[in-house]
């Protein structure tokens, strides 16, 4: 769909003319562009998306979400004499004081302002980068560990149930509606083979030993925001799946996503492995931050919590595939398919080394 970008940043109030606006290509779901203004004086920007409501159904509430939370870490950040308007995002309000605007086409739009001298990157460049995205990433969770996870709605429903996952993973090798089951089977076997880990953790919350935790639910790399001077993380970005949730799981997930040595649709398995370098650096940069507020059965599934979030990440990537592709963008065929090969590749190196990650885990607790 082609969209006035033009009409739909004049709804937000944002300091001087509009120039322009660039789509930026990152991201799987939503529609993002950096917008351009001018002023008397300098050249602004801020970030206008497309929220994409067909994933995320409740966008009001998704948005009530992203407003407490990051009220709550501007005052525990401005408290701590931090930036907030670097160190967290900072929504602009649309003109009639709300903070998402809904077009005539029935989309919903919001917009940010934009964090200059700082960017993302789909793969760590350099090691440092890793432990600064883990104490940025802990750092999230220790701010917000005094928020009550009630008050906020779930995003996306059992976002992270890895048991749901399973089975939704189940029906759609039944029903096969792509008709790629058959050139699928490796993938297939290689998460049935592992279908008795994936209710590990979920077992142990309905035990009580693992809290609810207010948690960003897809800590990638990519969605930390780092200093181009200082190498440091800035910002923590994305905050659409912020619900209550457990630890590990962003724990895991971040893992996931920092220590694939290759992008993560890469065809040539032989570039996909998991770095243990890296793994360190990002668990001593997050416990120097989280280490404080996280309890003795928190990381004494640290480690295990990386295979299990590769795995679910595998399994969504496969599941999506055998679906047809509904759920995340693809610019080619077969990406998902991809995506799932080296999410699975990353699970068999990690499960070589589990030894070595739950040493490092212990050095640093």
């Amino acid at each position: 769909m082609i969209y006035s970008l033009a009409n739909i940043v004049g709804t937000f109030e944002f300091e001087g003319s509009f120039l322009k606006a660039e789509p930026i290509s990152s991201g799987h779901i939503n529609d993002t562009y950096l917008a351009e203004f001018a002023t008397d004086s300098t050249i602004n920007h801020m970030i206008v998306q497309r929220i994409n409501h067909d994933v995320f159904g409740d966008p009001e509430g998704m948005m009530r979400n992203i407003q407490a939370v990051t009220e709550h870490l501007r005052q525990k950040i401005k408290s701590a004499g931090g930036d907030p308007l670097r160190e967290t995002l900072t929504l602009i309000p649309t003109n009639d004081g709300s903070y998402m605007y809904k077009s005539d086409q029935g989309d919903y739009w919001r917009a940010y302002i934009y964090i200059n001298n700082a960017r993302t990157y789909d793969v760590i460049e350099e090691p440092r980068h890793a432990f600064f995205a883990g104490e940025a990433f802990g750092r999230f969770l220790h701010l917000l560990s005094d928020y009550p996870a009630n008050k906020l709605i779930e995003t996306i429903p059992n976002f992270h149930h890895t048991r749901k996952r399973f089975e939704t993973f189940l029906a759609a090798v039944d029903k096969n509606e792509a008709n790629r089951a058959s050139s699928s089977r490796d993938e297939i076997n290689f998460v049935l083979e592992r279908e008795s880990t994936v209710s590990i953790l979920l077992d142990e919350h309905s035990k009580g030993e693992l809290p609810d935790r207010i948690t960003h639910n897809d800590t990638k790399f990519n969605n930390v925001m780092i200093d181009n001077v200082t190498g440091k993380g800035v910002c923590v970005i994305d905050l659409d799946t912020v619900m209550p949730g457990l630890s590990l799981y962003d724990y895991g997930d971040a893992i996931r996503s920092i220590t694939n040595t290759a992008p993560e649709d890469e065809r040539d398995l032989s570039r996909v492995n998991f770095d243990v370098e890296i793994f360190e650096y990002y668990t001593q940069g997050y416990l120097k931050s989280a280490a404080g507020i996280l309890t003795p059965k928190e990381k004494e599934y640290l480690a295990f919590s990386a295979i299990l979030m590769t795995l679910e990440c595998g399994m969504r990537f496969l599941t999506d595939h055998l679906q047809g592709d509904t759920y995340f963008k693809i610019n080619r065929e077969d990406q998902n398919l991809d995506r799932c090969r080296t999410q699975f590749k990353l699970v068999g190196d990690m499960e070589e080394q589990f030894d070595t990650m739950r040493n490092i885990v212990e050095k640093y607790c």
